[in-house]
């Protein structure tokens, strides 16, 4: 829904307090509002989840919905200047967040529009896609994720370093060896996924740690969930550092995605939740774009190579998820991922 200024003002109002009536939103927004259309403004607002109508008759007064606080568009200039003990941010994991999610539409009815909409462009594509032309598109979108998802995470190689090293099997000079050996890990778990397209039909913590052991090979990680505190760089989040609390937030998570009957959807959950949990000793984020792209696979959305994305906008957005529950940044920078796919591999 596109908001008025208005029905902004309204919401803004609302959120500096706890509860607000009608009477003080009115006052705060001047003698130019009559009450009549206030309260059209006001149930449009509560209609779509922004605020919640609390109480009835003369004692009513609303606040904002937990649903308008993750999907907001978030105003983070001048966020990220202060140092991260220095922000105003959520530092505990949030346990009601999957309740919010649970029975939240992550994507508006346009953007639900627009996705399936590229989702049945791609499926055009690909319909009588030639086959030698469709494994050399399939080779250039592996070489890609790979370089960017690794990228996102440090990984020193370029984009033609990473082609070189996977098809002509040559690693780069100078280059650490693990560098190397993460770009080869994000091929063998694609490769794995696309031999196995039905495989993320419902996730479970056995896929996420078999995908993340893929993912981790000769890294020197440890396998499955973790059992000691990890700390994430610049962010004052503590993630769960209770091997049992992380492993009951997967399964819970779990059961929010496979309930979602949106690919879209699941896939975003995924994306963002399996970063948030930090379940494992690293690869977290790793694992959670291929989980995510599994979901994409299974239900017939091309995969994610996020090589048009800023790795510094990935890393803020997903920020904005740690500290504020704010899914809005990252939102966007999925459906603009989406579009880029469809509109530059197998065309």
């Amino acid at each position: 829904m596109q908001l008025t200024n208005r029905q902004q003002n309204i919401i803004d109002i609302i959120d500096k307090q706890e509860k607000t009536s009608i009477s003080e939103i009115k006052d705060k927004l001047g003698k130019n509002i009559s009450i009549p259309t206030l309260n059209r403004d006001l149930a449009v607002l509560v209609t779509n989840n922004y605020i919640l109508k609390i109480g009835k008759g003369r004692s009513t007064s609303y606040g904002i919905s937990p649903y308008y606080k993750i999907f907001f568009p978030m105003d983070s200039s001048g966020y990220f200047d202060k140092e991260p003990d220095a922000r105003d941010s959520k530092t505990d994991y949030n346990y009601d967040l999957f309740a919010i999610l649970k029975g939240a539409d992550l994507f508006t009815s346009e953007e639900k529009e627009a996705l399936d909409a590229l989702k049945k462009e791609y499926q055009v594509n690909i319909s009588d896609y030639p086959k030698v032309l469709y494994q050399k598109e399939l080779e250039r979108l592996t070489i890609e994720l790979s370089w960017k998802s690794s990228q996102i995470e440090g990984n020193t190689y370029s984009l033609l370093e990473t082609e070189r090293l996977f098809l002509e099997k040559e690693e780069a000079e100078g280059k650490p060896k693990k560098d190397a050996a993460m770009l080869l890990n994000h091929k063998i778990a694609l490769d794995y996924l696309l031999a196995n397209k039905k495989i993320a039909k419902e996730i479970n913590l056995k896929l996420l740690e078999e995908i993340h052991s893929l993912l981790i090979k000769d890294l020197g990680v440890s396998r499955n969930i973790r059992s000691c505190t990890v700390g994430i760089t610049g962010t004052a989040y503590k993630p769960l550092d209770n091997e049992y609390q992380i492993k009951e937030a997967l399964e819970h998570m779990c059961v929010v995605i496979n309930a979602k009957d949106n690919g879209f959807e699941k896939a975003l959950l995924a994306v963002a939740l399996i970063s948030y949990i930090q379940p494992f000793e690293d690869g977290n984020k790793r694992t959670a774009r291929m989980i995510s792209n599994a979901l994409l696979i299974e239900s017939g959305v091309c995969p994610l190579s996020y090589r048009s994305v800023d790795s510094i906008d990935y890393k803020k957005a997903m920020l904005l998820f740690y500290e504020q529950n704010n899914l809005a940044a990252f939102k966007q920078i999925f459906i603009e991922q989406i579009e880029f796919s469809v509109k530059n591999y197998f065309r």
